[in-house]
């Protein structure tokens, strides 16, 4: 495997892991991820100011907003890959503010990154395999498996070079390569970016189906409508401050919510 992959897979890819381990409910008392008053940005740019949010476990939660809300910039911050100036992050229990991302990845949270972020030059398998660098690695035959029974095209695939596949293709590979880490809790960015009407109609069964087998999800879109009629809960970002949380349903009984913030 090219070293240079495995040296990026850690920064670009908080993402990795298979089905995820058998949910308890989502009114656990103690939640998942717990994000405090988090606070970060770029250089003298502040772009969070002051978010905090919860996951528990089983749950999917919707992080909704539009580009430049900050919503990527929260999931960098909360993998490691960058630094918070205020805040913490807390994952079950564990205090991960300003952890290396490898140690992240370890504890089971997973980013599968906006723009899906595959290796163009590795194969399709190089690449799932890549997603157990550093999590599960004693268990990646069997999760190769697992994934390429959630995701028979890719098995099909398996020594396509990625950058040779579609956008849909690509959108699969990025989701598998982090089931191939057994996350605990996995955090997808903007998954329905750039597909067609068609396959984000797929792309959001197979998030349902993937909650439906357990794993705990924080959903990062700007596609409203799909996201709130999968989410249990849903918060709304808006220039790096929170505006809104609750479940779907108080949100869109909000006339100027949905005017305001989702452009209902």
């Amino acid at each position: 495997m090219p070293a240079a992959a495995v040296n990026a897979v850690n920064a670009v890819n908080a993402v990795n892991g298979a089905t995820a381990a058998t949910a308890t409910t989502s009114t656990a008392a103690t939640p998942l991820l717990a994000v405090h008053d988090l606070r970060a940005g770029y250089g003298r740019v502040e772009v969070l100011r002051g978010v905090s949010l919860e996951v528990r476990t089983g749950e999917i939660v919707a992080l909704l907003g539009s580009n430049g809300a900050g919503k990527s910039t929260l999931n960098n911050t909360v993998c490691g890959l960058v630094a918070p100036s205020a805040g913490r992050v807390v994952f079950d229990g564990r205090d991960l503010t300003g952890a290396k991302t490898r140690d992240i990845v370890r504890a089971g949270l997973i980013q599968v990154p906006e723009g899906r972020r595959v290796f163009p030059n590795l194969s399709v398998q190089e690449n799932l395999e890549l997603g157990s660098f550093a999590r599960a690695r004693e268990r990646r035959a069997a999760n190769l498996e697992r994934v390429y029974t959630t995701f028979p095209r890719l098995a099909e695939r398996t020594r396509q070079l990625a950058g040779t596949m579609s956008g849909g293709e690509q959108q699969m590979l990025a989701i598998g390569r982090g089931l191939m880490a057994e996350p605990r809790l996995l955090i997808l960015d903007e998954p329905s970016l750039g597909l067609s009407p068609l396959l984000v109609e797929e792309l959001f069964a197979l998030i349902a189906r993937l909650h439906g087998e357990g794993l705990s999800i924080l959903l990062v879109e700007q596609n409203v409508g799909q996201s709130l009629d999968i989410a249990g809960r849903a918060y709304v970002l808006e220039n790096g401050t929170l505006r809104f949380s609750g479940t779907p349903a108080e949100l869109l009984a909000s006339p100027e919510l949905k005017r305001a913030y989702l452009g209902l």
